[in-house]
């Protein structure tokens, strides 16, 4: 092997190519073809499935019930499970340790253990109209009224809010600063303004929802002191590695079912890959790919080692830039070595050219990620950085 992982991560990694390959790689075309639906029975079979082999909350530690996973273990993980297309892979329960490590007794009680126990699911309504990378310029507000907040908002890309049991909401304080508040899905004043159709079909949908005098209790609010933001950078790093990860998992997918391909189509009475001009792109692809997994493997170890948060904070921005922009440049190649058939919904090379699209959106674009890296150059120079 070319990186030396531990025996741990190699076992997790062959445990969920397994996985992935025999019971979500077949749904695929199926999945596409009804919009991302999966039937109910079929999402707690692999649910059930992956609690089996001992994937159940693997970023929580084991002394709340999690499974305690490295990041390196999850890492290896998401790479796999970023084989699958049309959302399949998020067949797991999972929760940010933030939520469990600022949880007050009320909302353990109230909130936080059912998330822990897969019973409830949560979803985080904090992008707008008008606020994407700019967070600071959500116009969501939360005011206090006796014991209580008032929560007013129009969220957009609601993530998964379709399955969702509870919403984790950002608004502006009074103050001006931010907060985060636990609101339970079906509480009165929360309106579904529309579900919009988007390039992908995946079974959690991101809907616009409008919360109007929406009315929690004071105890709802999530890390009071420090306003949610540690949240807000835990969650910026933990999911900028898990999609250069996956972004990794669908290079690898698309480089082996391209060169299958390749190899077994005959033109002109011998097969495509005999010419220079196939080989080539798959040869830059993979070559893109391993200097990509060299990235994600790294920062996961930076991680686990609690290497300076800032250092970590710019890695996980260049790893997400270099993967997202990595895994876009191998879809369109795959799709055109495909040719016509590549143009084809059910054409594994389609649905990621249109899915790997939002890797370079989601959780800060890849000019956001660019501005991140470059104001740490600046301040801490090249060496803290990769040296």
């Amino acid at each position: 092997m070319s990186y030396p992982l531990p025996e741990t991560a190699r076992a997790w990694q062959a445990r969920m190519r397994a996985f992935v390959d025999a019971e979500l790689i077949p749904l695929e075309v199926e999945t596409e073809m009804h919009d991302g639906a999966i039937p109910r029975d079929v999402r707690e079979r692999h649910y059930e499935a992956t609690k089996a082999m001992g994937l159940f909350m693997p970023s929580i530690p084991k002394e709340h019930g999690g499974a305690g996973l490295s990041m390196l273990e999850i890492a290896v993980i998401q790479e796999q499970i970023g084989r699958a297309t049309n959302g399949l892979g998020f067949c797991y329960h999972d929760l940010s340790p933030f939520l469990v490590h600022t949880a007050t007794p009320y909302q353990m009680e109230h909130y936080v253990r059912d998330l822990l126990s897969g019973a409830r699911n949560e979803c985080y309504a904090i992008t707008e109209e008008g606020a994407g990378s700019d967070v600071d310029a959500i116009q969501a507000t939360a005011r206090r009224v006796g014991n209580q907040f008032r929560l007013d908002g129009l969220k957009w890309h609601v993530t998964g809010a379709n399955v969702a049991d509870i919403v984790i909401f950002q608004a502006k304080l009074e103050d001006g600063g931010h907060g985060l508040f636990y609101v339970d899905r079906d509480q009165a004043g929360i309106e579904v303004v529309r579900t919009p159709k988007y390039m992908h079909h995946f079974p959690g949908h991101h809907l616009v929802l409008r919360f109007t005098d929406v009315r929690v209790p004071a105890e709802n609010q999530i890390d009071p002191a420090g306003g949610g933001l540690q949240w807000t950078y835990d969650w910026f790093r933990q999911e900028r590695l898990k999609i250069a990860a996956r972004c990794c998992g669908a290079a690898s997918r698309l480089i082996d079912e391209a060169t299958a391909f390749a190899r077994s189509r005959v033109q002109f009475g011998r097969p495509i890959w005999d010419n220079q001009a196939v080989q080539f792109p798959l040869a830059d692809s993979l070559t893109e790919l391993w200097a990509g997994r060299l990235m994600v493997y790294r920062l996961a170890e930076a991680i686990d080692a609690k290497e300076d948060l800032k250092v970590q904070h710019a890695m996980c921005s260049m790893a997400k830039l270099y993967c997202s922009e990595m895994a876009n440049r191998v879809a369109d190649r795959a799709v055109q070595v495909f040719g016509g058939r590549g143009y084809m919904r059910e054409n594994v090379a389609e649905r990621f050219f249109r899915e790997v699209r939002v890797d370079r959106i989601w959780e800060g674009t890849s000019e956001i990620q660019r501005m991140i890296v470059g104001h740490s150059l600046a301040k801490r120079g090249q060496d803290a950085l990769i040296g």
